[in-house]
């Protein structure tokens, strides 16, 4: 068995889509996963499942979502190794003292980007506000806040045509840490 964290998009926002996390915890289950613990009420989800490619687990997800509780929400896979080297190779924490959790984040993308392509974006960066692309998330440090940034999931979205969903750097680290990875 191996250590997965699905990350549902858009779900329980502005009272669309909504899904229980009792409900999402009961679709795993009915696909096989097991030890399935949700986290918050916006489709976060840490399970043990059969070695499966990321993308097939997360298609029979979104399939049974849709089907079985009438959510149609895109559905990101990753094995606990990636979201642990995402949240332990962030460039943008200071290397030494405290920083404010609150102005960290991260964009998970949904394709593959290079880090070519990634560089070439003409970032809408306020002051002080920096991105860095790691293991298929963008990092991100919004110093002003990200409801005032537009470096938004919208906005990457759009950059790169791909499908996106961003948490906040705590969310990130309690994900982390319910994976248990070690």
């Amino acid at each position: 068995m191996s250590t997965y964290l699905a990350l549902l998009r858009g779900i329980n926002v502005s009272g669309k889509n909504k899904l229980r996390m009792p409900d999402l915890q009961a679709c795993l289950a009915e696909l096989g996963c097991e030890e399935v613990r949700t986290y918050l009420q916006s489709g976060n989800a840490v399970f043990q499942a059969k070695k499966e490619a990321p993308a097939k687990l997360a298609a029979r997800i979104e399939a049974s979502l849709k089907k079985d509780y009438k959510v149609d929400s895109p559905v990101l896979v990753l094995p606990a190794k990636d979201l642990d080297a995402i949240a332990t190779d962030n460039p943008l924490l200071p290397k030494s003292g405290s920083f404010e959790e609150t102005h960290f984040h991260a964009t998970f993308l949904f394709e593959p980007v290079t880090q070519k392509t990634f560089e070439a974006l003409k970032l809408p960066a306020a002051e002080g506000e920096h991105a860095a692309l790691v293991k298929g998330a963008i990092l991100l440090h919004c110093p002003h806040g990200y409801g005032r940034t537009k470096l938004n999931n919208t906005w990457f979205e759009r950059a790169l045509k791909v499908k996106a969903t961003t948490r906040n750097w705590r969310s990130v680290l309690a994900l982390r840490h319910m994976c248990d990875v070690s």
